[in-house]
């Protein structure tokens, strides 16, 4: 052996044995999807342009959204958390279409990172249109935790839902905690939204669009301290959310008798159990064009 070729080897990288695999390369996409391009200024100008050209005047035409209650909000400055129910696709448009400017051209939207970003082209796609950022739906992802964290503390409002996920028949879900540590850590306080009509235009089952009526109704502030419970917060935001369509079928007045008394009806059902038989063999789980049982809780 030559005299340089025992630094050679020490210096080189070092052989892995044949029968040992490599270890899986670190995912780009799901919550490793890096979204700082589409918080650029260039894109956000474009976007700003496709929303208030293309997006709110299609929301417009689909949903006809009536706002309520949005001057409850009047004296709020960035950054906001947004919290909403979800069951439709429909409902972020709405909701970035309902926003004041002044939120809606500065704001990220939480979105599902084993949805929304497991090909690149959705990642991509949902990042540069709606500012979507990565959230995990079913596991801690300190990453999408603390870009969430980073974002509302520089000053970015946050669209974000509570449920984890849309409703597969239109009423309500338990919500997770996330958006309560979230409030907590930035000390930015929560907006409660509670969206009608998104799941009859647009739901987990539907091939199309079929044109209705959507009311977005806002809720009064809610302030997180460092103190507070996530999970007693979360109860208080979904609570809230409740409070909205109580008030949105009767008047402000009796919400809020039924609220202190703790009598609010609840948008999320105790045991969906009869609901999942129903929707099996409903016709619209048949591909029918009939529409299925009332999903509203409240008539009007």
């Amino acid at each position: 052996m030559r005299p340089n070729s025992k630094v050679s080897l020490l210096l080189s990288k070092p052989l892995r044995p044949i029968t040992l695999e490599e270890g899986p390369s670190r995912s780009k996409l799901g919550s490793n999807y890096d979204t700082a391009w589409s918080r650029r200024y260039g894109v956000r100008l474009l976007r700003a342009m496709l929303l208030d050209t293309i997006v709110r005047p299609g929301v417009e035409v689909i949903a006809s959204p009536e706002i309520k209650n949005q001057d409850r909000i009047d004296h709020l400055s960035a950054p906001v958390i947004f919290a909403a129910n979800h069951s439709s696709h429909l409902d972020t448009p709405v909701v970035l279409s309902t926003l004041p400017a002044r939120f809606r051209h500065r704001c990220v939207v939480g979105a599902g990172a084993d949805y929304f970003f497991d090909k690149r082209w959705k990642a991509i796609l949902w990042s540069g249109v709606l500012s979507a950022i990565p959230i995990e739906r079913s596991k801690p992802s300190r990453r999408a935790g603390e870009l969430a964290v980073k974002l509302v503390k520089d000053g970015w409002n946050l669209v974000i839902f509570p449920e984890g996920g849309r409703s597969p028949d239109g009423l309500g879900q338990q919500h997770k905690t996330g958006v309560a540590q979230l409030a907590i850590r930035t000390n930015a306080p929560i907006v409660p939204i509670y969206l009608e009509g998104t799941y009859e235009i647009l739901n987990k089952a539907s091939k199309r669009f079929r044109p209705g009526k959507v009311t977005a109704s806002y809720g009064a502030p809610i302030y997180a301290s460092e103190s507070d419970d996530p999970r007693e917060l979360t109860k208080t935001v979904q609570a809230a959310i409740d409070r909205l369509a109580d008030e949105l079928h009767s008047d402000f007045l009796s919400a809020a008798r039924r609220s202190a008394k703790g009598e609010t009806p609840k948008l999320a059902p105790t045991s969906r159990g009869w609901i999942e038989k129903w929707n099996r063999v409903s016709p619209l789980s048949r591909g029918e064009k009939e529409n299925r049982w009332p999903t509203r809780l409240f008539n009007r």
